[in-house]
């Protein structure tokens, strides 16, 4: 019997400054929300990078579940950020990402002492597009993606 193993996904709608955020993590060594290895994730992020708004409601359980964050939150946070970076995707791919972002931001943390903590790290991932997500919120201010961007600089605010 011959083993075969899986070839790393690839899509021409995928930067590669995405796919890069997502082959540098070893999901496998983390704990998902849903209590498997986060290694499932990996698919769901590639539909997200590819521009499927489910796949950012999909992240529910896993990065984040009942109001608070999962191991797995910083890393997927750095892949959303990835994503959001590489350029300003169509409006429903747009309103869903920032919903994840803002789900991610108005979560409780894990209460650990690791690093920053996983609030820590999603915040640090978030804060760094400030700028962009200002942009956001003033394109057009009576827009879905101007109140999660108004939503997510606010929470940015209390925490930092």
């Amino acid at each position: 019997m011959r083993t075969t193993e899986k070839q790393p996904r690839t899509s021409p709608l995928v930067p590669d400054a995405v796919e890069r955020e997502i082959a540098r993590h070893d999901w496998d060594s983390v704990d998902c929300g849903c209590g498997r290895p986060a290694g499932h994730l990996v698919d769901t992020l590639w539909d997200a990078a590819e521009g499927h708004p489910a796949a950012f409601h999909a992240l529910e359980g896993h990065a984040f579940h009942t109001g608070r964050l999962r191991p797995p939150a910083p890393a997927v946070c750095g892949v959303l950020m990835a994503v959001w970076s590489a350029g300003p995707p169509r409006q429903s791919t747009r309103e869903a990402l920032l919903w994840a972002l803002l789900r991610l931001l108005g979560a409780e943390d894990d209460g650990s002492s690791h690093e920053a903590g996983l609030y820590g790290q999603c915040a640090a991932h978030i804060r760094a597009a400030t700028a962009s997500l200002r942009a956001a919120e003033a394109h057009r201010p009576d827009s879905v993606s101007a109140a999660y961007a108004t939503g997510i600089l606010r929470l940015l605010a209390l925490s930092g």
